[in-house]
């Protein structure tokens, strides 16, 4: 058994029905020291590699600049065992202090509705800044009862070092239609935002914007495999950053050329340490789908709607009881 297996997690029994929640800091109690350290060992490395090359082109002799940016390509490239025992271990200590800190709490609709042996497609929404909210669904943080989650990033960030390696740990995988099918064909269940890039190219403040409307192909995906779909939505991760960002049309094809929206975002005293902002991650009941090997557009047309409105219904239901009646939600 792999180490990262080895806790299970006890489901509360206050319910007859598969409603479930789970606080975060009731689970995993945390120190602030220790909380800052690992929130930083986390979302630290984007700050750290752009102070790390802006150092050595201004303050460093040329020699030294090379070097400084030959270790940097090392580690864009040298490969990481996803499995590795400390990584591993880095990266629990991660998820428990961040769901800790904010903190996160997951809601469940019906938890009976998932089981350990088959795979799900999660449509997770908002991007926000950075998808922070995923934790709670991860598999080191135990809430969820599925032994074998991926989370589909973009590609970017396993070309930025040090970051790849946290996120790797963490359980994250690039976001490519091959690692998202071959994922799903091993068994694991996928975790993506549809919108992607042009989703946090549209963010807004003050308002929960998702690029979803021509996003079909995570839903074609699960129709070709007979998988369910799940909405998934994160209440408050857009208030954990502030942020600027600029727009125009060169903006987002700039965006799109290098898979990754360039954001100035920064957080407790202009540090990449968050706010300390709740978030609410609540899952929907999965959308059942038929296995069907080739589905035409007016098939998958359908499931995607119909993916739209469990979206919508999930966020309407929801947002009051979590602190946030008068969030307006935009599906571009």
């Amino acid at each position: 058994m792999r180490e990262e297996e080895t806790e299970q997690t006890i489901l509360p029994s206050n319910s007859s029905d598969g409603y479930r929640e789970f606080r975060g800091r009731d689970k995993f109690p945390s120190t602030t020291l220790l909380t800052i350290l690992a929130l930083s060992i986390w979302l630290g490395a984007i700050h750290f590699n752009a102070f790390l090359v802006l150092f050595s082109l201004f303050f460093l002799p040329l020699s030294k600049t090379l070097v400084v940016f030959g270790l940097l390509l090392v580690f864009m490239l040298i490969p990481i065992d996803p499995y590795n025992k400390y990584g591993r271990r880095l990266s629990r200590f991660i998820c428990k202090r961040a769901c800790s800190y904010f903190p996160v709490t997951l809601y469940v609709e019906d938890i009976n509705a998932f089981h350990p042996d088959q795979a799900y497609v999660f449509g997770y929404e908002p991007h926000s800044v950075l998808p922070i909210g995923v934790v709670a669904l991860a598999d080191l943080t135990g809430f969820m009862p599925l032994p074998k989650i991926k989370v589909l990033a973009s590609s970017a960030i396993f070309y930025t070092p040090f970051l790849r390696h946290i996120w790797t740990w963490l359980g994250l995988a690039p976001a490519t239609k091959k690692n998202f099918t071959s994922l799903l064909a091993a068994g694991y269940s996928c975790i993506l935002v549809p919108g992607g890039v042009q989703e946090a190219f549209h963010m807004e403040h003050g308002a929960e914007t998702v690029f979803l409307r021509t996003r079909r192909g995570f839903v074609r995906t699960a129709m070709e495999r007979g998988l369910p779909l799940v909405p998934v939505f994160c209440f408050g991760q857009s208030n954990i950053y502030k942020w600027w960002k600029p727009s125009g049309k060169l903006y987002l094809e700039f965006s799109r050329a290098i898979k990754f929206t360039p954001i100035f975002f920064w957080g407790i005293f202009g540090s990449p340490v968050p706010y300390q902002h709740p978030m609410h991650v609540v899952v929907g009941k999965p959308i059942v789908l038929k296995k069907t090997p080739q589905p035409t557009m007016e098939e998958v047309s359908e499931v995607h709607s119909q993916f739209v409105r469990a979206l919508e219904d999930l966020f309407e239901r929801n947002k009051a009881r979590v602190g946030h009646a008068d969030l307006q939600l935009k599906i571009l």
